[in-house]
């Protein structure tokens, strides 16, 4: 059984792996859907991460595909009591268009309750900033939801340092449920989370998510030339664009520390990531079943302390 860790302040408790829904609906189809959330729970995982807006960009989309995919996994296998579920909200167009707006804030969440199928959401992000919406506004629809019994957390994703701890001083100004988890862009090759950001999380208690945690399959090891990228189906430009001096030296460190641990690239790379200050679980996410075990097995995964300062020193 994978350790238990605090999502930061919410209450809520989780194994050190969230698993990514964007591709739920997009490249993996409703069966194998089902199949990789099998095995995730099965392998200790918990945490379940989706979003409205997964996945519009897909043609003949509209978006809510993941968690309707997830909503209907939740009925079939009844397991509604042993996971946990977060979805965001605020870049998907609807009738109160998008963003922060209060009224969007409880349109949106009443779509996503719908579509999963569910009375409640575990941890309920604003998907990226609104600075056209006082934060105490968005901040009140928010804490409605958590009144209501709807929501039980509230996340932040794309957030700056100024404008999370901004949101936090108007939660406490005006009595507001607060923003216990992050959902930040971070990995051994997208450090710039680090510095006031990340002392921020610290300080505040507030529990970290990273998400592109394998850098679009940079970490995994899979894209070593910028000819790879047609593995992916045209996918893989968003991992070649790391081909650099700097991205090959990380690969060479994930390599050897790999060898050591007689693990895969991308458990290490999980691994490292798992043991960042203010980081609980990582997100990652699998088109195939295959994909599971080599992320599944970060969660068992203690690196020492000379091989995260290698992979630190390498990615530097």
């Amino acid at each position: 059984m994978p350790e238990r860790r605090a999502l930061g302040a919410s209450g809520l408790v989780t194994a050190p792996l969230m698993l990514g829904g964007n591709v739920f609906g997009w490249t993996a189809d409703r069966r194998t859907s089902f199949d990789i959330l099998d095995a995730f729970v099965a392998g200790g995982g918990m945490l379940i991460d989706t979003a409205d807006v997964y996945s519009a960009w897909v043609p003949g989309n509209a978006g809510g595909e993941s968690e309707t995919i997830i909503g209907e996994w939740l009925k079939a296998r009844g397991r509604r009591d042993d996971v946990l579920i977060a979805t965001k909200m605020g870049m998907l167009d609807g009738p109160d268009g998008k963003g922060l707006d209060p009224k969007h804030i409880a349109a949106a969440a009443e779509a996503s309750l719908r579509r999963l199928g569910t009375d409640y959401i575990d941890l309920y992000f604003a998907h990226k900033d609104d600075e056209s919406v006082p934060q105490a506004e968005a901040l009140g629809a928010l804490d409605a939801l958590v009144g209501a019994g709807k929501v039980r957390a509230i996340g932040a994703s794309n957030f700056t340092a100024d404008r999370l701890a901004s949101a936090l001083a108007a939660s406490d100004a005006d009595g507001l449920a607060r923003y216990t988890v992050l959902e930040p862009h971070y990995n051994l090759v997208e450090r710039g989370f680090e510095g006031a950001l990340q002392d921020l999380c610290v300080a505040e208690n507030i529990g970290v998510v990273p998400y592109y945690a394998l850098a679009s399959g940079f970490l995994t090891g899979k894209y070593r030339d910028a000819s790879d990228a047609a593995k992916s189906g045209g996918r893989g430009a968003g991992a070649t664009k790391y081909l650099d001096d700097r991205g090959r030296r990380v690969l060479a460190a994930l390599d050897a520390v790999a060898a050591e641990q007689d693990a895969a690239v991308a458990t290490i790379a999980l691994a490292w990531l798992a043991a960042r200050p203010a980081v609980v679980a990582p997100i990652a996410s699998a088109s195939r079943i295959d994909q599971l075990p080599e992320l599944l097995y970060s969660m068992a995964i203690r690196l020492t302390a000379d091989q995260i300062e290698r992979l630190d020193a390498a990615s530097a």
